[in-house]
């Protein structure tokens, strides 16, 4: 399992934006449920590492969230509130989302094994942490990419990520329906798409989720 705290920067200063983030979180998401757990955090335990990525570059989108993910055993079964919830992943969510917070990367995410054998801590050296810090070395890699674009190369992402997700068309094709939608010169879309990272991000995607999938089978193969 994969447990997710999501936690608000600045919150101090800015008007609560955990109602929004959850909204667009039940959008996203096909497999798990959000809620606030405390304060201006968002909590929530995901199966699939999919859906992990999908959640994860979403919050980094705007720039206002640390994103903390705990790797490992939840305890089952699971109770109806993520709040509720115990076992290693949650403790290394908790632990995640306070190393993002002082983190000095300019992506504020981190990942962490939820490995604990009896009397150990989850971020200690292992075949887990290694592998969670892979998975998050790339995440941070595609999130920089995510949260460098401007408002004007989100247009022509979310464009093209609509006509992706209503089955498609050859990319070159792709990219001329999106201009003609947005009103856009086929080159501004052109140049958008190379500026943005958008092809990068969808082609290294599979790999932070192929790592995901590789860290959290051995934080597990090393608790047994």
């Amino acid at each position: 399992m994969y447990v997710l705290t999501i936690d608000q920067r600045g919150s101090t200063g800015d008007r609560d934006r955990v109602p929004g983030l959850l909204a667009e979180l039940q959008e996203i998401t096909r497999s798990g449920r959000f809620e606030r757990s405390v304060g201006d955090e968002v909590q929530g335990v995901v199966e699939q590492p999919g859906d992990v990525v999908e959640i994860a570059l979403h919050a980094l989108r705007s720039g206002r969230w640390y994103v903390g993910i705990g790797v490992g055993a939840v305890d089952l079964p699971l109770p109806a509130s993520p709040r509720e919830g115990s076992g290693p992943a949650f403790v290394a969510a908790r632990l995640a989302v306070d190393e993002a917070k002082s983190a000095a990367a300019h992506v504020p995410l981190s990942v962490v094994s939820g490995g604990m054998g009896r009397g150990a801590m989850p971020a200690e050296a292992g075949p887990g942490a290694k592998a969670c810090a892979n998975a998050e070395a790339v995440l941070r890699l595609i999130g920089r990419l995510v949260q460098d674009r401007t408002e004007a190369q989100w247009k022509v992402v979310d464009a093209l990520r609509a006509l992706q997700q209503q089955g498609g068309t050859a990319r070159h094709g792709s990219q001329k329906l999106a201009a003609r939608n947005l009103g856009i010169t086929d080159q501004s879309v052109s140049r958008a798409v190379l500026r943005s990272g958008w092809q990068e991000e969808w082609a290294a995607r599979p790999a932070a989720e192929m790592l995901l999938s590789i860290a959290h089978d051995a934080v597990l193969e090393g608790n047994r």
